[in-house]
């Protein structure tokens, strides 16, 4: 039967019947037939002050829900605003569908000359995302939707964009439209491993001395952190995870090695005669997964999603094209019939050994929770926060040195979400990506640090929280400077005052200085909590006030500034942008 529906309509009952429930943007004419129809088809528009964060906030609600996000920005200007969000969502590998507006047929692709509020944005987008299409007319809206579906759900997650002229977005057509169900136009189940492949690993983790686990966020994105601690557990393996794989483990787990214990980490990767890789890269954070940080004689079986990404940095003996979740269920099932579980007294060696180590550095480590000095040592912000806050509670890190202070002061457990931008360090993205979070979950506190820096690019998502009723709790920890790379300029500049003072005088930097922004009071004036914290001993009553008030609040940490600039693991951060030895 026939009926009259704009593009944008038809747009909208597609993601309802895909099981879209939330989508981020700011509104504009040139999608009006879209987003007037949101409501109608059960989505609820959450609208940031900037499309960045559109973009930040589909992103982390995707990785906390595990439904796909989706963002919307206006042709032009507005896609020219969404582009660093979706740069970095694609980065992280989070499941973001983007739909934009573009001016009408006739008058782009290409560019007629002189077009209002027009640029090549499918092929600007498409240089770095999964697929990047305009749609050339009304009728082809469903097909071309379908093809982007597929593309969100096929393989490793990221960004996919559908740019839809305005004509076609909100001119009314009559028409007659199948709207078909998920099951008919993509895969439901991914892929899983043969029985030969899963044989074939569990024997060469059986046969070997001390193999290990590496864990990569494809342990997080297919909700494999039951399975990976079961496994490793009957196994007696060690597991070891990249940065952005923190949480796809228990750090409070006696197996887990955790990312900041990074001695020991390359300790562990050396030893290994055996490492199962699990939707990690083996990027530069992982040295490549070359020597000396890891052995260079060790088997290798590697698991992901991406078929391009296996073998790609680091040679292996078994290349295994899976799901993590359904493969480490299969290893399961095949320990079940095998019928024992692994222990080897060479292995327990290796591992008593390796877990001294960590409590050794761990406890050097503390020492910096000792200082109770005014400024706060930087140490004892996110220490707070595992006292305050809920197990459970996510944690959003954002900044240069303010997240290696908080790594190395925050254990991360398996109940709670962690989102950052390890592989892109984009400063400013976790103000939206909590946002995002508070989306996904609505009943608990969404905790955010940050540092002064990062959060001076979109504090005015305070409001945006404070409008659609999240309760966020930004913790922003601030020093006044761009901390990170003033340490650089500091070495670079004059090396030997910089060992022998800890920092120099403040005209030997170049504009690494910031004047202050008392946060506290710019949360105020848009309605949320404020709170100013100047010594440790406040921080935790503030914290718990900011739980109690129960909306956005803003608790503005002064922090020592030189203490601060000599964030924990310096040296190894600046040996990971250095090419390991080994081939």
């Amino acid at each position: 039967m026939s009926t009259m529906m704009t593009g944008g309509e038809v747009v909208a009952k597609m993601l309802a019947i895909e099981g879209v429930k939330n989508l981020f943007g700011i509104i504009d004419g040139t999608y009006f037939g879209f987003y007037s129809n949101l409501e109608k088809h059960g989505i609820r528009l959450i609208s940031p002050r900037h499309e960045t964060s559109a973009a930040h906030m589909a992103g982390a609600y995707a990785r906390t829900s595990n439904r796909l996000g989706v963002c919307m920005a206006s042709n032009g200007p507005g896609v020219a605003n969404i582009l660093p969000g979706l740069v970095v969502e694609q980065a992280e590998g989070n499941r973001v569908l983007c739909i934009t507006s573009a001016r009408r047929t006739g008058i782009m692709y290409p560019d007629r000359g002189g077009t209002y509020q027009c640029f090549d944005q499918t092929g600007t987008i498409k240089q770095f995302a999964k697929w990047s299409e305009a749609v050339p007319s009304f009728d082809r809206i469903p097909e071309m939707l379908r093809m982007a579906l597929r593309k969100c759900f096929e393989g490793r997650p990221g960004v996919v964009h559908v740019d839809i002229p305005e004509n076609i977005m909100n001119t009314k057509v009559k028409c007659d439209i199948s709207f078909w169900e998920p099951s008919q136009y993509r895969m439901m189940e991914l892929p899983k491993a043969s029985q030969y492949q899963v044989e074939r690993a569990m024997m060469l983790l059986k046969e070997a001395n001390f193999p290990i686990i590496h864990a990569g966020s494809g342990v997080l994105h297919s909700g494999a952190k039951a399975e990976l601690t079961e496994f490793a557990q009957r196994m007696n393996m060690m597991v070891t995870t990249s940065w952005a794989g923190r949480g796809a483990m228990s750090e409070e787990h006696d197996l887990m090695m955790p990312m900041v214990h990074i001695e020991a980490n390359n300790n562990i990767r050396s030893e290994a005669d055996v490492v199962l890789i699990l939707g990690s890269r083996v990027g530069e954070t992982d040295w490549w997964g070359k020597a000396p940080y890891w052995n260079p004689h060790q088997k290798v079986i590697q698991i992901d999603l991406d078929p391009m990404i296996l073998g790609a940095n680091k040679p292996a003996d078994l290349l295994i094209q899976a799901d993590i979740k359904f493969f480490l269920q299969q290893m399961l099932q095949q320990l079940a019939q095998d019928g024992e579980t692994h222990v080897n007294r060479q292995r327990q060696q290796s591992i008593s050994k390796h877990l001294a180590t960590k409590q050794a550095h761990r406890k050097k480590l503390d020492e910096h929770l000792k200082d109770n000095s005014k400024p706060i040592n930087p140490a004892r912000v996110p220490n707070a926060i595992g006292k305050v806050f809920p197990k459970h509670t996510p944690l959003v890190m954002d900044g240069g040195n303010t997240v290696i202070w908080a790594n190395f002061y925050y254990t991360v457990n398996d109940v709670m979400p962690l989102h950052s931008t390890f592989k892109f360090g984009m400063l400013g993205a976790g103000v939206g990506q909590a946002l995002g979070v508070a989306v996904a979950k609505p009943n608990t506190p969404v905790v955010c640090i940050i540092g002064d820096g990062a959060m001076g690019f979109h504090p005015q998502e305070i409001e945006t929280a404070i409008r659609n009723h999240l309760h966020v709790v930004y913790i922003v920890m601030c020093d006044k400077q761009w901390g990170m790379v003033k340490m650089n300029q500091h070495f670079a500049l004059r090396p030997l005052k910089t060992m022998l003072k800890k920092t120099l005088d403040p005209h030997e930097s170049i504009n690494a200085d910031l004047g202050e922004i008392r946060f506290d009071l710019v949360a105020e004036a848009m309605g949320a909590h404020g709170e100013y914290v100047t010594h440790p001993n406040q921080l935790e009553e503030a914290m718990q006030r900011s739980i109690e008030v129960g909306k956005c609040t803003v608790i503005h940490v002064e922090v020592d500034p030189v203490k601060h600039m000599w964030a924990p693991g310096l040296r190894y951060f600046k040996d990971m942008h250095a090419e390991p030895k080994g081939k």
